[in-house]
């Protein structure tokens, strides 16, 4: 049950706010009584922060496997350790493989269910917010920008670096919250094989591009 209030409550915090959803409406939704949320989560407002963590979760087990193995390879880089910093050329490779893995999530059916609930924290951040960026967002942002750094040689710290790493999150992140109009824009019924193909190779182009401006800028 207790998970079947948190599917439920997703849809019904997204589609009313925290304060148009009643605790009626959220048990209503998940077929359950009105007594079981306080039983769960303490009352409303730990159903709603209940429901940040477990789609911080979710996100986390789709990409979290890849994220590990990414930031296991940047911890390995010191040379004191006898560890070997990244080439370019690697970081490339490592950078598309998060960024198919975050568009895959994107064009998800189970992400579609979570989206208007994030997008609503994204335009009033809460502390709902707070905990997704906090256990999902930041350190998806800190990887990123890591090899984001590595691939243009330049402090992953920097602002330039920063907004390099934003923008190109970006571009997968549009496939979610513009998903209606990149299907219209597109003529796609679907988001399948061709689709995911298509979108691959603008992620590899993008890096490549990224890869090849740095490698001029630094050329004699």
């Amino acid at each position: 049950m207790r998970t079947k209030l948190l599917e439920a409550a997703i849809d019904v915090f997204a589609r009313h706010g925290f304060g148009g959803a009643s605790t009626r409406m959220l048990a209503g939704a998940a077929g359950a009584n009105l007594q079981a949320i306080p039983y769960y989560f303490g009352g409303k407002e730990g159903l709603y922060l209940a429901v940040a963590d477990y789609i911080g979760g979710r996100i986390r087990d789709h990409v979290g496997p890849v994220a590990v193995r990414v930031r296991a390879r940047l911890a390995a880089q010191n040379p004191a350790t006898g560890g070997t910093p990244l080439s370019t050329a690697e970081a490339g490779v490592l950078l598309a493989e998060m960024l198919r893995t975050a568009a895959r999530l994107m064009v998800s059916a189970e992400c579609a269910h979570w989206a208007r609930f994030i997008v609503s924290e994204q335009m009033e951040p809460t502390e709902a917010f707070e905990r997704i960026y906090a256990q999902v967002m930041s350190p998806l942002l800190e990887t990123a920008r890591a090899l984001v750094g590595a691939l243009l040689s330049e402090d992953p710290g920097s602002e330039t670096v920063r907004v390099r790493t934003l923008a190109l999150l970006g571009q997968v992140l549009i496939f979610r919250v513009a998903h209606a109009a990149v299907m219209r824009q597109m003529g796609w019924q679907e988001v399948g094989p061709r689709e995911l193909a298509l979108i691959d190779d603008m992620i590899e182009r993008t890096i490549a591009a990224m890869a090849s401006t740095a490698a001029k800028a630094v050329a004699p």
